[in-house]
C-alpha cells in the first residue's frame, strides 16, 4: 500500500506492513521527510510510503508518533522509528549493504557534529521568506545566513572533496541536501553565487539517482511554500 493524498483525520489506519518491507509516513513537500526517503532510495529498500496531513492528523497517527510529525518508520514487526536523523541511522544499521555512515566511530562522530551545525541554519531559510512577506527587514538575517553558507563552503576547501564526508555521497549529504533543493523557494539560491563549492556541491547532488528519484521541481516547491508562508500549506498540490 501507499497513499500519495495525505491520509486525514477520521481516515482509517494502514494495515500492518508487509513482511521484506517497510513504511515510511511521509508529506512529499517536507525536508525533514525526504531525508529518511533518500536514504530508502540510495540504498535501495523495499518501502512503502504513507503521507500524512500535518494539519489535520489522523487519530491513529498521533499513537504511532506522539510528536505527529513525519518521517516515521514502521516495520513489519510493529516497531516505530521516528526523526529524520535517527531513521537515517536505524536503516544504515538495519540494511547494512551499501553503508551511507562511516564505519570510523571519529568520522561517523564528525558527520554528526555537521548535521548539528546545520540545524543552526534551517531556521534561516524559514525565518527570511516569513520576515520578508511581512514586509520586515531581513538585511540581518540574510548576513548570518551568508556567514553560515561560507563556513559550509569552506569545509568543502578544507576537505578537497566532492562532498562534505569524501568523494562519494554519504550520509551528512542526503541529511542537508532537502533544503538545498528548495534554494529557490525559501529564496536563498542567490547566495549561492559567493560559495562556489558549496554551488558545485549542488550541482554534483542532482545527478544522484537518489535525488532525481525524490525531487521536485523549483515551480512545485514554490507553490507548495507559498501556500505555506500563506498560512494555508496544500500537502497535496499537483495531484
Amino acid at each position: 500500500m501507499s497513499a500519495e493524498k495525505c491520509l486525514t483525520k477520521g481516515s482509517a489506519a494502514p494495515g500492518p506492513v508487509p513482511n521484506g518491507s517497510i513504511r515510511v509516513y511521509s508529506m512529499r513537500f517536507c525536508p525533514f521527510a525526504q531525508r529518511t526517503r533518500l536514504v530508502l532510495k540510495a540504498k535501495g529498500i523495499k518501502h512503502e510510503t504513507i503521507n500524512v496531513h500535518l494539519r489535520d492528523k489522523p487519530e491513529w497517527y498521533l499513537k504511532k508518533n506522539p510528536f505527529g510529525l513525519v518521517p516515521t518508520l514502521e516495520t513489519p514487526a510493529g516497531e516505530v522509528i521516528y526523526e529524520s536523523s535517527i531513521t537515517g541511522e536505524y536503516l544504515d544499521e538495519v540494511y547494512p549493504e551499501k553503508k551511507l555512515l562511516p564505519s570510523s566511530p571519529f568520522a561517523k562522530a564528525q558527520q554528526k557534529m555537521m548535521l548539528e551545525h546545520f540545524s543552526k541554519v534551517i531556521p534561516y531559510f524559514y525565518k527570511i521568506p516569513t520576515g520578508r512577506k511581512n514586509g520586515e527587514d531581513v538585511s540581518g538575517l540574510e548576513a548570518e545566513l551568508k556567514e553560515k553558507l561560507a563556513k559550509l563552503n569552506e569545509e568543502l576547501i578544507n576537505k578537497k572533496t566532492k562532498f562534505f564526508g569524501g568523494d562519494s555521497i554519504t550520509m551528512i549529504d542526503y541529511m542537508m541536501w532537502p533544503w538545498f533543493e528548495r534554494a529557490e523557494a525559501y529564496q536563498f539560491k542567490q547566495c549561492l553565487d559567493s560559495t562556489p563549492e558549496l554551488k558545485k556541491w549542488t550541482e554534483l547532488m542532482l545527478e544522484d539517482p537518489a535525488v532525481k528519484a525524490t525531487i521536485h521541481s523549483a515551480d512545485a516547491h514554490k507553490a507548495f511554500f507559498k501556500t505555506f508562508l500563506d498560512g494555508n500549506p496544500n500537502f497535496d498540490y499537483g495531484l
